[in-house]
């Protein structure tokens, strides 16, 4: 009898376990809807709330916009050269540009704009919320008559979404341009050969893919967090294992979103 209660302990542990996980995520799902939603309200962009909105988009952007293009350019340089050096000594140099934007913009720099838009800012975003928590700042708000979600939530859950976008767009630019002067150099004369070569990778579904997939990881990054700092528990004794788990869950979110879109465009 004592091992029939060891397996129905295990059970209920294991049963308690995936139903807090599957509430963890419907959490994140349901505050996604309800940004998605005040985000389409014009009312959210009213003069009030715009330079609430303003100032949180400049903090998460400005600061590290040049360290990323930076950082990305750098890398860019690096793995442009192993690409088109590799593609040469193997006979493949016309495929150089094609393997360049594949690896580099469509998957690469996605993934690393997500990824340091939620160590640099986002969740750093979601410590600042569990302090807000902490201080009865919600029950302030509320008392005033004021949405705490439009206030608190929303400016910083835009802001997130936006950084993720900016990093993306114009770290793509860049690493077009220096694939460009690291397969042609300065000539002027393959700009519309080149530019046949990238929008021949470009192609609608692929764009559409490149698209949603950004668009997925920018929610993941700002969401993800902002639900954790929403909804955990703000006992300070238990903030390491609530950072862990929130770790845990953003890693898993971006890594389902990449698998999903590499399936999309090489399936």
């Amino acid at each position: 009898m004592l091992w029939l209660v060891q397996i129905f302990a295990l059970l209920a542990g294991l049963a308690r376990g995936l139903g807090r996980w599957c509430l963890n995520w419907w959490r994140i799902v349901h505050l996604g809807a309800v940004i998605l939603v005040l985000a389409l309200s014009p009312s959210s962009y009213s003069r009030q709330r715009w330079p609430v909105l303003a100032t949180h988009v400049y903090q998460a952007t400005a600061p590290v916009l040049l360290w990323f293009i930076a950082l990305s350019a750098l890398f860019g340089v690096v793995l442009i050269r192993i690409v088109v050096v590799t593609a040469t000594g193997m006979g493949l140099s016309q495929y150089a540009v094609e393997m360049v934007v594949r690896v580099l913009v469509l998957e690469l720099i996605p993934l690393a704009a997500a990824l340091f838009v939620a160590l640099r800012c986002s969740i750093g975003q979601a410590g600042e919320m569990l302090n807000l928590r902490r201080q009865g700042v919600f029950e302030q708000l509320q008392a005033e008559g004021k949405d705490a979600l439009h206030w608190l939530v929303l400016p910083r859950a835009l802001a997130g979404i936006f950084a993720v976008f900016t990093l993306v767009a114009l770290s793509a630019l860049v690493s077009l341009l220096l694939a460009y002067l690291n397969i042609y150099g300065l000539s002027p004369w393959a700009i519309d050969a080149y530019l046949h070569l990238v929008g021949r990778v470009f192609s609608p579904e692929v764009t559409l893919i490149f698209a949603f997939k950004t668009f997925f990881f920018a929610l993941t990054v700002a969401l993800v967090p902002l639900a954790s700092s929403l909804y955990d528990p703000v006992d300070p004794g238990q903030r390491a294992s609530t950072e862990l788990q929130l770790l845990m869950r953003l890693f898993m979110a971006l890594l389902l979103i990449q698998l999903v879109s590499l399936l999309g465009n090489y399936a």
